[in-house]
């Protein structure tokens, strides 16, 4: 069974809302105020910093490779939403400069670190809940899970360093304190707009057609599955639940594969602290090489 990869109307929608917020809170708090920002973006801001390139080229520019290669590494369908939102994201970023807009939050860094956070956690939440990426970093940590075993929140957290790091070639030490509040902010918003962020998921999954359920698991997510033994209460008859370890990305993927193999089946997703196991970071390529 072939995940269905059809492209919605609605998503598209809803990403092009959350890039427009994102772009907005980087051109009037994160430029405006020099507040530093983790990822590809927060790269076009040194350039911008220290040669005055305008971030909408360098974000076209260190985006296109990351583009194409992520069209190679996981097929042109998985890299749609991608490619969109990394497009619309430097065209708003291009347009909210060409406005004259000046927001008066009376110098206070702390309010501006503040609300930098919260536009780019909403904006990045949408996008993320609707299949989406503005690209860059997002590319690099998926191929590092995929091609190295590093989980998802790892990879983006250890590009993210790299780029604050850098970001202190202009920046002060004060004012990058005032960069690390809004990326704590935006931590946090992306988790309530998205509902799960870059943390695991652990799905329990009964239905009728569990061989089905399990075969797609293995075979398109290349996750492992565990069954468990279960009885309903009511109807006393036995049943296998399927336990399945997985993160946000991989969660919207089984919803859709679901709809397709069963509407009827019961799903509770559960917020996981941490899954200690070799399995889970173990490739996705060599897994799958496993299950053959």
């Amino acid at each position: 069974m072939k995940i269905d990869y059809t492209l919605r109307l609605k998503n598209f929608i809803f990403i092009a809302l959350g890039v427009a917020i994102y772009a907005f809170g980087f051109v009037n708090f994160n430029m405006t105020n020099h507040i530093a920002e983790g990822g590809m973006a927060g790269l076009t801001l040194v350039f911008h910093a220290l040669f005055g390139i305008n971030p909408t080229y360098t974000g076209y520019l260190f985006n296109l490779p990351l583009l194409l290669f992520g069209i190679y590494f996981f097929g042109r369908k998985m890299m749609v939403y991608t490619i969109y939102g990394t497009t619309l994201m430097y065209f708003f970023v291009y347009i909210f400069q060409k406005i004259p807009l000046y927001i008066d939050l009376q110098h206070d860094y702390l309010v501006v670190a503040l609300v930098a956070g919260i536009c780019a956690g909403i904006g990045n939440g949408i996008v993320f809940r609707y299949g989406g990426t503005t690209g860059g970093s997002d590319i690099i940590a998926r191929v590092m899970e995929d091609k190295y075993g590093i989980q998802l929140g790892q990879a983006l957290l250890i590009f993210d360093i790299f780029v604050m790091l850098l970001s202190l070639t202009y920046v002060s030490i004060p004012q990058m304190m005032y960069a690390l509040i809004a990326s704590f902010m935006f931590s946090q918003v992306v988790i309530l707009v998205q509902n799960g962020g870059y943390s695991v998921r652990g799905v329990l999954i009964i239905s009728d057609k569990h061989e089905e359920v399990a075969e797609a698991i293995l075979e398109e997510l290349n996750r492992g599955a565990t069954y468990l033994k279960g009885q309903g209460a009511y109807s006393g008859k036995e049943k296998n639940v399927l336990y399945v370890a997985l993160n946000p990305t991989d969660v919207r993927l089984l919803k859709e594969m679901m709809e397709k193999l069963d509407p009827d089946a019961f799903i509770s997703i559960l917020n996981v602290e941490e899954i200690i196991s070799p399995d889970f970071i173990v490739s996705k390529r060599e897994r799958k090489l496993a299950y053959k």
